[in-house]
């Protein structure tokens, strides 16, 4: 019997853990799969929180297709000169009941913030949801990971 009661409890933790998604599996590289703009995220977590270093974007480079372009358009005057390639644009998602909300999306190419919200639909799919004030007017990007 007590076989049986420790083989069942077995059964039940690992179907609990499979049902469950932890809080890491959004970290690693990410590219889009939609959208006009074509980009790459590594995300990471820090302080219990998760952040994005911008890779690459289709539009980050001057017509050489080498230089960076300057986040000329950042409200903070003191950071316009910096290149917009390696600059952390993903802030402070956390991580709550299967969804990832709070976040800040900063977007070099207009200088705008917005909030953001991110779903993983499967280990290797993601969402992010970009918005000024309600996320009903805001926009869904998806990610595939690569890495």
């Amino acid at each position: 019997m007590k076989k049986v009661f420790f083989a069942g409890l077995l059964l039940f933790l690992s179907v609990v853990s499979f049902a469950q998604q932890p809080a890491d599996k959004i970290i690693g590289q990410w590219e889009s799969i939609d959208g006009d703009v074509k980009l790459k995220f590594d995300l990471f977590k820090q302080d219990g929180k998760y952040f994005g270093k911008l890779l690459w974007a289709s539009n980050m480079f001057e017509t050489d297709g080498k230089t960076s372009k300057k986040d000329s358009n950042n409200p903070d005057k003191s950071l316009q000169n910096r290149p917009r390639q390696g600059i952390i644009n993903v802030t402070n998602l956390k991580y709550d009941d299967g969804q990832y909300e709070g976040g800040k999306l900063y977007n070099p190419s207009d200088g705008n913030s917005y909030s953001l919200n991110a779903k993983l639909k499967t280990e290797n799919e993601l969402h992010f949801r970009g918005y000024l004030g309600i996320s009903l007017l805001g926009k869904t990007m998806k990610f595939k990971r690569i890495q």
